[in-house]
């Protein structure tokens, strides 16, 4: 009847997993989806999806295909494509991507840029008449 929305990440779409009692600090570089449930700082560049879990905590500069966050974020995201705040989800710093989908509860603390493309591609389209000015009431 009404679906759950499901925190998990199904394993056979992970290609890497940083778990729980996990702590990688440095530089990962990688083409598949990553999930990080433990704790991650320095720099990822992933030409893949990313996902932080409940309980993920990552420091870093990221450039990803796709990321969403569940858990803690703090740095900057530069993702290709979407990026998605889950409901437990707190993230802080500079964020670039070119659609954006938060969930009520989440937390966003910071910049955001949407990618001039997906923009453009809105304003031409009409789709999104939240970017049209108010008409005023008279």
């Amino acid at each position: 009847m009404f679906k759950k929305d499901n925190l998990e990440t199904p394993p056979d779409k992970v290609n890497t997993l940083i778990g729980k009692d996990t702590f990688l600090k440095g530089s990962l570089e990688s083409k598949g989806s990553i999930r990080i449930d433990g704790k991650v700082e320095g720099q990822v560049d992933n030409k893949g999806d990313f996902f932080v879990g409940e309980s993920g905590v990552v420091a870093a500069d990221l450039k990803a295909r796709n990321v969403t966050i569940a858990g803690q974020f703090e740095g900057t995201i530069d993702a290709g494509g979407r990026l998605e705040l889950k409901r437990t989800a707190v993230a802080k710093g500079t964020f670039k991507a070119s659609a954006l989908h938060v969930e009520d509860g989440a937390v966003l603390d910071g910049n955001m840029d949407m990618k001039t493309g997906a923009v453009a591609n809105l304003l031409q389209s009409g789709k999104d008449k939240s970017v049209e000015q108010p008409k005023p009431q008279i």
